[in-house]
Formats: C-alpha cells, structure tokens, sequence
C-alpha cells in the first residue's frame, strides 16, 4: 500500500473527537453521588438486558398479570352519598353525623319537593292575582301526581309528611282525621282558600257532601258532631293549635270562583284581595300556631316601603314535604293495602322517587311556552339523578380519549426511515398504559376503595397522559442508543439512560397523590390514592413490560420488516447502509458482508501510550459556516462517534437517490440543537426569560389574592339544563338552610334549662339566623313545653277558682286542669309518688319561668301525648322517646294518677333557619358562630353540636387553606428529597423544586383571575401539580447534570437530548385532557381540563424555558470532567473567529498522540448489523478518495465505539 500523506496534509479545521471511551476525571466531591447513580443505572442496566433476554416471556407474565388486575372493576362501587363522598371519617363532623344516625336512625324526618317560579321578564312583580293563579296551576298538577308501582296507586296523600295527628279514641272520627289531616305543604297559596286545593284527602259522612278542605270548616263540624262523640279533647286541641275555620275563612283570589265559600272575607265584596298585604309577614297552614310559614320560605326579592310593610317580589316558592322511607315503610307495614306485595324499604324508596321523578317533570310543563311565569322544580331525587350521572363513565370520551392517542402515538413516532420507525411501539405503549390503567383501578376496586365522579370522568384520562409521558422517554432513548452499544444490551442501555428519571417522576407524582390524600375529602381521598395506585401500575408497565415491547421491535428492524406491518418486508433493504459502532470481540468483519465497497479517506490517531485508535471521517471543504453560532464551537463541535461526523455529512452527495424531504428530517430534537436552544442561551433572551416569568410570578400572586373558596351546585350541574335553571334561581331567592342545634347526653337537662335556654339566645342572635316573628315564640321544644305548662296551669288555677276542681276531685274541670292536678300531686319519688299538698304549694313553672327538675320528666311525658301538633312543629326528635300514656279525666283510680317519667335524654333538639348564604365566606361566619356558642354552652355543662348541610358540606373550609398550604409544603420537601437522593444533587434539587414552587403558585393565581373557586378538588389539582410538574423538569435536569462543559453547553444538550420527549409528553398529556373539554358538566371542564390543561402548558414553559436558563446561569458544577490520559491539559476548542466553521482548531496537540492518515475500505452490505442507521444511497461516494491508500496493518478495535475498520 502507499506511504500515508504527511503529517501537514491533515484538514485544517481538524479536532480530535471526544470519545465516550476517553478516561472521565471525577469532579472533586462528587465521586460519592456519581458511584451510587452507576450503581443503581447498573442495576437498571441489568434488568434491562435480562428483559431483552426473555422479552417474550415478560409480555406475556406483565399482559397476564395486569389483567388479571383489571377483572378487579368487576367489584368496582361508585359511591353518590354526598354524606359519604364529603364527611371525612373520624372527623368532628363525621363523629356529630354518626352520634345522629345513631339515636335517630338513617334517615331525615323528611324530604323536600319545591317549585320555584320567576318571571320571564327580569325583575317583574309576581304579587298579583294573575302570577298567583300559574302558580296554583302548576302546584295543583304536581300535587295530583299519581305513579302506579307494585299494582297499587300511590298519591301525594299517602306519602306527604303530615306533621302531629293526633290520637283519637273515637275510631270514627279517628279514620276521619287520618283521610283529612292535610300534608305539610309551605306554600304562598295557603294565605287564601286556594290553598285548600293542594289538600287531596277527603272523608264522607252520611248526609252531607264529600268532606275536603275547601269545604271544611272545623269548628262547624265539631258543632254537628257533638251530640254523637265526646269531642271535648279535640275541639281543646284545635282551640289551642289555633285552627279556627281553616281555609273557608280566608279571602280567595278569585272571589267570582263558584266554590269560593261564603266565609271567605271578600265573598260578599266581590273584590280581588291584595296580594302583598296578604302575604306580609308570610302565610299559615291549617294551624295559625304552629304552621307558620315565614316570607323567606315563600318570596325571594323582596322589595318593602319605609314603614316595612311588603310591596313586591321577584320569586314564588313552594314546597311539598314528603315521609322519608323508612317512615312510608312504618307507615304501610302490615297495612291492608300492602299485605300481599312484600312491602319493604327498598320498595318505599322507589316509590318515593317514581313520585318525585314525576313531580318535577309535570310541574316543568304545567305553563305553557308563553306564559309570563317560568316554573323550576327540584327534589331530592333530582339531585340523586344529577350525582349518578356525574360519575357514569362515558364511553364514548374514553374510547374518543384514547384513539386520539393512539393515533398521535402512532403518528409521531412514524419515520420515512424504516429502520428507526417506531409506530408500532408507540400503539403498543399507548395500549400498554391503558391496560395499567384499567389495572390499578381494578386493584383500586379489590382494595375496597370507592369509586366516584372524579374518578370516572377524569382519572381514565389524566392516568393516560401522564403514563404515556414515559412511553415517550424511552422510546426516544432507545432509538438514541450511543455508537457502539450492543445488540444484547440494547434494553439494558436505554434503561440505563432513561430508568433514573422515568424513577424519580414516578415516584415524585405517587408521592404529590399520597400528599393530596391528606385532604380531608374522602371523595378526593379516594381520587388521589386511585391516582396514586395507577401511576404506580404505570411506573410497573413501562419499566418492566414496555422494555420487552422495545426488545421485540428491535427484533423486527433487525430482520427488517415494515413498521406496524410487520409481515411485510421493508422496502430499505435496497438502500445503503452506514454501519454505526458495533462492538466486534476479535476485530474481524461479520460474515456475508463482501461485495459493496466504497473508499474514503480517514484519519486515525493513535495515543502513543496505547492502542486505542480514534477514526474520523473530515468534513467536506464545502460545508459552509452558519449564521450565527451564539454557543460557540463547543455546543457543535464533532462527538466522539463516525456517527456524528457522518450525520454532517448526510445528503452532501451529488445525484443521490431515494433522498428524503427535507421536512422528513425535521425533528423536535434537530429543532432544539439547531434553533431553540441558540436562541434561548443568549444573554438577552435569558434576561428576558427571567423578566417575563419574573412578572408572571407577580402577576400571578396578585391573582391568588381573588381566589375565593367555596363549591356551590350551581358550578357542578350542567348550565342550560332545567335543574341548573332552579338552583340559580334558589341560590338568587331562597338560600335558606335548615339546620339544627343538637343536645346530647351526658347532663341532666332538668337541671340545666337555664344553660339551655341561654344557648338557645346565643344562637338565635347569630347573623345568619332568620328570626321569628315578634308576635311568635321561639319555635323549640323547651319553649312550646313551658308555654304548654303555663297554660295547663293557668287552665287549673282557673278551675281551682271556680270550685270545679277541688283538693279530691278533677272531673269537673277542663282537660287542661286535670292534666295539671296530676303533674303537680306528682313528687318523683317511688315510695311516695303522690302528694296533694303539693296542689297549692306548687307551680309547674316557676317565677324564672324554669320547671321543677322533679316533675321535668314527667311533664315532658304528659306533653309529649297531650300535645302532638306543639311537639311536631318543634322538631325535637327525643331520644329516648317518652313512654306513651293516655289521658282520662273520668279515670280516677290511683293507677291512672300516676305519670311515668320519661328517660334522661340523650338527643333532642332546636330547629333553626339560616339565611343570606351567598357566598362561602358567610357559610364560614355562621359556623363559626355556631361553633362558638356550643363552646360556651359546652363550658357551662351542655353538651351540643350544630347539625345541617352548611355544616355538613361547608365545614371543610375552616381548615382547607391551611391544610393546602401544609400538603403543598410537605410535598415540596419530599419532593426535595426524592430529587436530591436520586440526583444526589441538591443542588440540582432546589433549582426543581424553586421551579415547581413557581408553578404552583402561578396555577393558584391564575384560578384567581379566571374565577376558580378553592374547594378541595382544586386543592388536589394544586398539590398534584407538584408531582406532574416533576414530569417536565427532572429530564431536563438530569441530562444537564450528567453533560460536560460549561453551563450554555450542558443546558443546551439537556435541552437537545429532551426537547423531543419532553414535548410529546406534554402533547400527550393534552390530548388526554381534550376529552374532558367535551364532558356534560360544565365543572368538568373548568375545573378539570382547563386547571389541568394550564398546569401542562406551564410545565412545559417552565420545564424547557426557565429552567435551561436557570441551570446555565445557577446550574451545578459539571460531575465529570472529560480530559486527555495522562496529560493534565483539558481538550477544550476555542470559540470560533468570526463566525467561522463549526469545527473548533486547537493550535496543537497533546503531544502523547500522532497523527496518522489512511485510507479504509468501508464493507457494506444488506441486512445491517443490529442498531444500524439507514441513509439514502447514492451514486457516487460522499467524497473521492483523493489520498493514495497507505499499508498499515490491522489495528485493535477491540473497545466498544470505534465503527471503521481501518486498514
């Protein structure tokens, strides 16, 4: 062979390649961190070569594996009980709630059906005759609905609530007031006749027309009735409950109406009543004592004159109380008309939801389309309905959801090159995380944790994206495989490069989901441990199954078939083939490779102190200088692979064919190294980076000032539907809530009536409690039983007076004078029970208006079945209740003068309404009051709670910023330390976790400025963000702490290496979240795909724009430093002179290595070796072989990376 050219015939723009295999020098102090990261990407590097090894049976035991945990949704519950869903266990709430079901069993006393009606026209008067009128139309169709279920008929009259029926002796007149007594129905109406109308029963006498309320009048049916029962008892009761005519004795709207009864007071007058003067001071049911219905129950939008009196409104309200079903199941249980139908709970409560089903859509369409008066209509099932379709999985969104990433998956990882396609893998990985999906739900559903609306309408989703983040990783990696690397250790190498970041996201995101789990939510407990568990699935699938995924497409390039079509070959087989470093053992060329041959001119250099040999293909003379090269020559300088020199001189050939578009070559990582990261690591741009987040940051605390807490119904029910329709309206005129004060046992309420009543004033006189009318007493159970002994007492004084009771006798007297003579001959004492000298020396409620702690008792005993309709509007709800015990005054045996005394209670309480609710900040104040008075009483021996929805569901706003702000600080500080373990770099980690501190506080302030509201489920969002936010800075991190150079260089090849990733994970995650932009619920969308959608957006600013910068201005020291052996001079080019080449020229070289010139022949031929890189075949070699070929003899190419053969 030729003598080699001299030593001055090398190019000029020459320099000598950083090799891989070049000795790396340790940086200082970090030997430590860098020998424990190779210790564990050894770790990670052998389980990837051991799944490449059995790739096929890993797929298969993972496939096997993950869905056998996906049989696990078949056990799947979907949790709708707000109780559930919102009270968190073990709570101060959760222990009220549970001590109340406790004494009084699982259900309230009833269930509420209302209809609302506005005016079409905004801000019109619906106090006329003419509004009221549509307003009995549409009341008077849905109090005449009818369901038929289980054969029999079911009206409103049999499943109303009916508040006190008394108990009769006379089985007449008994069944008679059962048919008649009428439902509680709160209604404006019930201030004129057709009020009555809303009444269904009916009784018939002999004699007379069908008894119904518009034509009873009570007290001249007692009057016709007396001479046949003894009705003095009940005609006492009425008296007392202040009945009087009813409803015939009051004006009716319409006095030309033919049934309009001759009592009413304008019957005669022929004139329409006035309507705001009626309805001041609001309306009564049949009692004007204790059915009292205050204006707040009835109009919303009030308007008043200066004197108070009423003078317009915007808003009707009517409601309709229904029995729970427990109590309609009481009610009909061995009754005749279910006897033969297996009456049971279940069957009451479907019932009860038929008849409200069907409620609220005949009063929807009771008024015509052109009526001036809207009606809403809502009830309690409506609100079931609306929660059971929130958290219906849609299928169609999830398989939407998930083809749409399918095909980006597919489309994105396609290439022209056949070689380096990867569109099956990117279908495979997308399946792969579905299924891990579907699998950690599915162990979700095994560990017994209860599904809900956050988990089916947006975890399928959120799971998806952030999984296939990492199926985005390593696929990149893998396709990226340094020079030289092993076909065996292909797997283990990607693994190796990727594993430790793909780890530290991991485990960053199930740690911020662990974090959010401390929300005192269970519905969002529940969500962020099921998105902790999946991410967990997800972590699994793509470390250890989709590496066997990758094994297998290797395998399909390597015997070069077509992507995705796998069965048919690939059309590249007839290209030309550049062979990347290939490890070789002996240094002898593989078998088969012979005929295709090209000359080239290399240049090898050989350190003189060893046989390493470094080949280098020059560039061409034609290569022309770029525009600008901001980095310098280092960032472009030659890598230490043929690979990196041959890919300069791609498509530099003349008449070549096959060439690829140029827009086929395009790729996010080419974008990044030749134009992002340039622009971003200039000097200006930086300190407009900093600049412009530096003012978003601010802007955005300014934003966290606006956000307000708070999560009304309203924001959850789709707008535009009927029901979102009635809530507004109700949020507008009627955000009224009733709630109650709750005594428990523990203290003798005989002897702490003061405390009790004091509590009672320290709770009335809060803010948010609505007042009773001056002219009525406070509507408790204390109040109506000392009231009811005052009068018994008054009764007996007066009887006492007149002679018709004496010392020995009562029968003369009234009811109400011998139901005294016996509490006050009552001594409470066993052996002594009765003493009569206690008749004028005793009073049952003393001077301080407080009953005697002995006869308290027993009082409440003889009240309690004296006095049914006082007991039922008091709400008291004893427990235990007092024993039953029937009056008769003509009994005078002992045994009948003796009273049981009713048990200690453990349970009663007082009924309250809250009003002026707007926003949360006033639910807040009211429980706070609430809570404060129960405090005080609590220091004076009573022990009591507040109980109610605000308290239910508002509660969790005490404590929710501050448990926020201490989730968001604990997660920041794991996140801390999860980096600086894995990185072994706090450094490092501090600049992460600044960034995700930033993120934040960014999302928070942006919430604030598009109107956000804080409730927990933004909260878990907030807290999750941290670990999301990891997805988009610790690969950026990573690579920069793992590069050589200075800090633009090492920030610019982070951002070259991840750039592409890191980008299609970000679209990934969109794509994902783009499905919950088409959700029915328009809280879906605000408060899960746009919070979410910003917080991708800002990861992805914050992770390929901020940090780069960050780190190339407060970045960590290099860990290696890469130098030449024994030679203390670092290789380091110089920046080039006036925009000159990419290539940097040192003035000289180390002086342990030569410089030797020669000519090779490259060996190419079909298939290619393993890994192999594909480029275009042309018609002439890149360039002649214009040196004359030199004998030199076989070299040792023994080490991993050197890919010619020289020779």
């Amino acid at each position: 062979m030729a003598r080699p050219p001299p030593l001055g015939e090398l190019p000029p723009g020459y320099t000598p390649p950083a090799r891989p295999a070049t000795p790396q020098i340790l940086a200082g102090s970090l030997k430590a961190p860098l020998w424990l990261r190779a210790y564990f990407q050894g770790l990670l590097f052998s389980l990837g070569c051991g799944i490449q090894r059995h790739c096929g049976k890993v797929l298969f035991l993972g496939l096997l594996a993950f869905g056998a945990l996906a049989l696990g949704l078949r056990v799947a519950t979907i949790e709708t009980d707000l109780e559930q869903l919102w009270v968190e266990a073990g709570s101060r709430v959760s222990q009220e709630l549970e001590y109340t079901k406790e004494k009084l069993g699982e259900e309230a006393a009833y269930t509420s059906q209302m209809l609302i009606q506005t005016p079409r026209q905004e801000g019109e008067n619906v106090l006329t005759p003419e509004a009221l009128d549509l307003h009995l139309q549409a009341a008077l169709t849905a109090s005449k609905v009818q369901v038929s279920l289980y054969g029999k008929s079911w009206d409103l009259n049999k499943i109303c609530y009916k508040s006190g029926v008394p108990l009769i002796e006379n089985g007449m007149i008994e069944r008679m007031i059962e048919k008649l007594f009428p439902c509680v129905i709160l209604t404006p109406l019930d201030c004129f006749w057709e009020g009555a109308k809303l009444q269904g029963g009916s009784a018939y006498l002999p004699g007379r027309p069908d008894i119904q309320w518009t034509n009873l009048d009570p007290e001249q049916l007692l009057e016709e009735l007396g001479p046949f029962a003894s009705l003095e008892g009940f005609r006492e009761l009425l008296d007392k409950a202040q009945v009087g005519q009813a409803y015939v004795g009051r004006p009716c709207l319409h006095p030309d109406d033919l049934h309009c009864p001759p009592s009413a007071p304008n019957h005669h007058s022929r004139q329409a009543p006035n309507v705001a003067q009626e309805l001041n001071g609001g309306c009564h049911g049949f009692s004007h004592k204790f059915m009292h219905w205050q204006e707040e129950l009835l109009l919303g939008g009030m308007a008043r004159d200066p004197q108070g009196q009423l003078l317009r409104a915007e808003a009707l309200q009517s409601t309709f109380l229904l029995m729970s079903p427990r109590q309609l199941y009481e009610h009909f249980r061995g009754d005749y008309q279910t006897h033969d139908i297996g009456w049971s709970e279940e069957q009451a409560g479907t019932v009860l939801q038929a008849w409200q089903r069907r409620f609220v859509q005949l009063a929807q369409e009771a008024l015509p389309e052109n009526a001036s008066q809207q009606i809403h209509a809502f009830s309690s099932t409506t609100l079931d309905d609306i929660l059971h379709a929130f958290s219906e999985v849609s299928a169609a969104r999830v398989v939407g959801g998930y083809l749409l990433m399918l095909a980006y998956a597919c489309v994105t990882m396609l290439r022209w090159d056949c070689a380096q396609s990867q569109g099956a893998v990117g279908l495979a990985g997308v399946l792969l995380v579905a299924l891990a999906v579907a699998s950690g739900l599915g162990l979700c559903a095994l560990l017994g944790i209860a599904f809900n609306a956050a988990t089916t309408q947006v975890l399928p989703f959120l799971a998806l994206g952030i999984g296939v983040d990492d199926i985005f990783l390593l696929a990149h990696a893998f396709t990226e495989a340094p020079p030289g690397t092993p076909l065996q250790e292909r797997t283990g190498e990607c693994l190796q490069r990727t594993g430790t970041s793909v780890t530290l996201t991991s485990i960053n995101n199930m740690v911020a989901f662990f974090m959010a789990a401390l929300v005192p939510i269970p519905a969002l407990r529940a969500f962020s441990l099921q998105a902790a568990i999946v991410v967990g699935c997800n972590f699994a699938a793509v470390m250890l199954v989709f590496p066997a995924v990758l094994s297998l497409d290797l395998h399909r390039r390597h015997c070069q078939r077509l992507d995705v079509l796998c069965c048919f070959s690939s059309p590249c087989s007839a290209r030309v083939i550049q062979i990347l470093p290939q490890e070789l053992g002996n240094g002898t060329v593989p078998v088969g490779i012979a005929h295709l041959t090209a000359t080239v001119q290399a240049f090898a250099h050989c350190e003189a102190s060893s046989q390493h040999v470094v080949t280098i293909l020059p560039p061409q003379a034609h290569l022309v200088p770029p525009p600008s090269d901001p980095l310098g020559s280092e960032l472009f300088s030659p890598g230490g692979s043929t690979r990196d020199l041959l890919g300069r001189e791609e498509g530099t050939g003349q008449k070549a064919v096959c060439r690829s578009l140029p827009c086929a070559r395009w790729s996010l990582a080419h974008f990044a190294r030749s134009q992002f990261a340039p622009l971003l690591l200039q000097p200006h741009t930086k300190a407009v980076v900093l600049v412009l987040f530096g003012a978003l940051l601010g802007l955005s605390l300014y934003g966290a000032t606006l956000v307000q807490d708070g999560l009304a119904l309203t924001d959850v029910v789709p707008r535009g539907t009927k029901e979102h329709a009635f809530l507004s309206a109700q949020l507008r005129y009627f955000s009224l809530y009733e709630v109650a004060l709750v005594t428990q046992g523990g203290f003798d309420y005989a002897y702490s009536q003061r405390a009790l009543f004091d509590l009672h004033q320290r709770f009335s006189s809060l803010k948010a409690v609505l007042p009773p009318p001056a002219t009525q007493a406070p509507r408790t159970w204390l109040h109506y039983y000392r009231n009811w002994l005052q009068g018994i007492q008054a009764a007996f004084d007066q009887d006492w007076a007149s002679g018709r009771i004496t010392r020995h006798s009562y029968r003369n007297g009234s009811e109400d004078g011998a139901l005294a003579y016996k509490l006050l001959i009552q001594t409470g004492d066993a052996q002594e029970p009765l003493d009569f000298s206690q008749l004028t020396t005793k009073k049952l409620v003393d001077k301080e208006g407080l009953i005697p702690p002995e006869l308290f008792y027993m009082g409440l005993t003889v009240w309690v079945n004296s006095d049914p309709l006082g007991l039922a509007a008091s709400q008291a709800n004893f427990y235990p209740p007092p024993p039953e015990w029937l009056h008769d005054k003509y009994d005078t045996t002992g045994e009948n003068l003796r009273i049981p005394a009713a048990q200690p209670l453990e349970f009663a309480q007082f009924p309250f309404l809250l009003r002026g609710l707007q926003k949360t900040a006033d639910f807040v104040e009211a429980i706070e009051g609430a809570r404060a008075a129960c405090a005080e009483a609590g220091r004076a021996g009573v022990r009591a709670y507040p109980s109610g929805s605000p308290f239910l569901f508002w509660e969790q706003y005490l404590g929710l910023r501050r448990c926020f702000l201490l989730a968001v600080c604990t997660l920041l500080l794991c996140t801390f330390l999860v980096c600086a373990l894995l990185l072994l770099n706090p450094w490092t980690a501090a600049l992460i976790v600044l960034v995700l501190a930033m993120m934040t506080v960014e999302l928070f302030g942006i919430m604030g400025f598009l109107g956000i509201k804080l409730s927990a489920i933004p909260v878990v969002i907030l807290v999750a963000s941290i670990g999301i936010g990891v997805e988009f800075t610790v690969h950026v991190a990573l690579g920069f702490l793992t590069a050589q150079g200075s800090r633009n260089l090492r920030a610019a090849r982070a951002l070259e290496r991840t750039f592409a990733p890191v980008t299609d994970g970000a679209i990934s995650t969109l794509l994902g979240l783009l499905m919950l932009a088409g959700s029915n619920f328009d809280f879906i969308v605000r408060y899960f795909f746009v919070v979410l959608t910003i917080l991708t957006l800002l990861g992805l600013l914050h992770g390929l724009v901020l940090l780069p910068v960050l780190l190339s201005i407060l970045g960590p020291p290099p860990e290696v430093v890469q130098m030449y052996k024994e030679s203390a001079e670092v290789l380091s080019p110089p920046a080039p002179q006036g925009g000159g080449l990419r290539w940097g020229v040192p003035s000289t070289l180390p002086q342990s290595f030569a410089r030797v010139t020669t000519s090779m022949t490259v060996a190419l031929h079909p298939p290619p070796l393993p890994g192999a890189y594909i480029h275009p075949a042309s018609e002439e070699p890149t360039w002649s072989p214009a040196a004359t070929p030199a004998a030199s003899g076989p070299s040792n190419l023994g080490s991993r990376g050197l890919g010619l053969i020289t020779g």
